[in-house]
């Protein structure tokens, strides 16, 4: 692939477009409006002559060999989106929403060239964190998912495929289940919600990130692991609404660091003194993955 189209100025949007354009390809990024492609020009720092155009014209994406689309987390738009740009772009051009849980069936329902969607989720913030969730609809060509692979490999991305259309795909499935289990743990007094945290960091996160859970497994000895499971899977928390912790806070309008209260106090400049923490944080650990590629 040569022409990479971005459609979306917001985070996610514009520190895509800085990856493509770092790595030397063209890249074009879409925003509604002039206005829209200032707010992503404030997001992105590139050097002097980098492939990157801006334009308000969804025309000007025709010959791109895949767009990626990161708009407004609403399935609606993004069908009437995609509607319209299938109808503009080749037949040949990939067509990649990057929803974060919408599904890929109903996303593209009105798209012409099914066999061409797929989703392409990153992770915020995209320039930190290697994975990349591909899922594919109920129609998508193999040649297709192969590509995608293939480019995210070569933008120095960690990419996953998902191979059904279900909700939450791969990372959110098994982020909900530990973050379920985590808020019954302490919403029956076992542990606080700092505790429940530092056995994530200090323990099992420690082992994730070197090792997936099934090759934590292998290394506990699944005969270890089957007994457990024997008694412990019957007691693990399965409820089907969101918990009471998480309920309250979300009546009470504490969305986290956005707004200054979550599980955690953020307020008083706490959250921006987070969110840099937390990005040094990750840039050590995507270091510490770079260095293991030698293993």
């Amino acid at each position: 692939m040569e022409q990479i189209g971005i459609c979306g100025t917001g985070l996610m949007g514009a520190t895509m477009a800085q990856i493509f354009a770092e790595k030397g390809y063209e890249t074009r990024i879409y925003g509604r409006t002039e206005a829209s492609l200032e707010r992503g020009k404030k997001i992105i720092t590139l050097e002097e002559g980098a492939p990157l155009y801006y334009t308000t014209r969804l025309e000007d994406l025709g010959k791109c060999d895949i767009i990626i689309e990161s708009i407004v987390e609403n399935l609606a738009v993004k069908q009437e989106f995609f509607e319209r740009l299938s109808k503009i772009v080749g037949a040949e051009t990939i067509l990649a929403t990057n929803t974060s849980g919408l599904s890929m069936n109903r996303i593209c329902e009105r798209v012409q060239g099914k066999e061409r969607f797929l989703g392409m989720h990153w992770f915020n913030p995209s320039n930190l964190i290697p994975l990349i969730e591909i899922i594919c609809n109920e129609k998508t060509e193999q040649k297709y998912v192969e590509a995608v692979y293939a480019l995210a490999k070569a933008i120095g991305k960690k990419p996953v495929i998902c191979r059904q259309d279900v909700p939450g795909f791969i990372a959110n499935r098994i982020q909900f289940a530990v973050l379920r289990e985590c808020m019954d743990i302490v919403e029956k007094g076992t542990a606080t919600v700092e505790d429940v945290d530092a056995v994530m960091k200090y323990g099992l996160g420690f082992r994730y990130a070197a090792y997936g859970p099934f090759e934590v497994a292998d290394f506990g000895g699944l005969d270890t692991f089957y007994h457990i499971s024997e008694y412990l899977n019957a007691d693990l928390c399965d409820v089907k609404e969101p918990q009471k912790s998480l309920r309250d806070l979300y009546e009470q309008g504490c969305y986290g660091v956005k707004n200054g209260r979550g599980f955690y106090d953020y307020s008083d400049g706490k959250g921006e003194e987070a969110v840099k923490i937390r990005n040094r944080k990750f840039k050590d650990m995507k270091d510490c993955l770079d260095k293991w590629e030698e293993y």
